[in-house]
């Protein structure tokens, strides 16, 4: 038993111009080396470039596109008779919401393009579409999950 006391979960602050957590938890996954102004002109860029291809509020393409690639159970590496298994387990929706967010830049990151903001408009509004190689993951990831549901007695 820890004697450390729990830790205290943290809320996550809203941005200054959607006034939205989600936005700012985007935020701080695409800052890089403490360059706060560039990360914060890369996603207002995209949101507002994602505007004229959607003809929607880019607030609800970015939330569309999140809870799309946001998976229900995530694979984890256990130990399980002398060998490392793929052990599917049900995550909750804030580990989820950070799953969903780092696939997305990472699946925009990988895109061909001009910027970032470009490419990270592009692969909201595919992710909000149900295509893009965000989603692509995530049923990969359900696949394997349900690949290994043999195992799911070990978590």
């Amino acid at each position: 038993m820890s004697r450390r006391g729990t830790a205290e979960e943290k809320t996550a602050k809203s941005d200054q111009l959607y006034s939205n957590r989600l936005v700012n938890m985007l935020f701080n996954r695409i800052l890089k080396h403490g360059k706060k102004s560039l990360a914060y002109q890369r996603l207002y860029r995209a949101m507002k470039k994602s505007h004229p291809q959607t003809e929607t509020n880019p607030l609800s393409v970015l939330r569309q596109a999140i809870r799309g690639v946001t998976p229900d159970i995530a694979v984890k590496a256990r130990r399980v008779g002398g060998s490392t298994q793929q052990v599917p387990i049900e995550i909750g929706s804030t580990q989820g919401k950070a799953l969903a967010i780092r696939w997305l830049l990472g699946a925009s990151r990988k895109r061909p393009g001009r910027n970032m903001a470009f490419k990270l408009s592009s692969e909201l509004v595919d992710a909000a579409k149900g295509s893009g190689d965000a989603i692509r993951k995530m049923e990969e990831t359900q696949i394997m999950a349900e690949a290994n549901s043999g195992f799911a007695l070990f978590s």
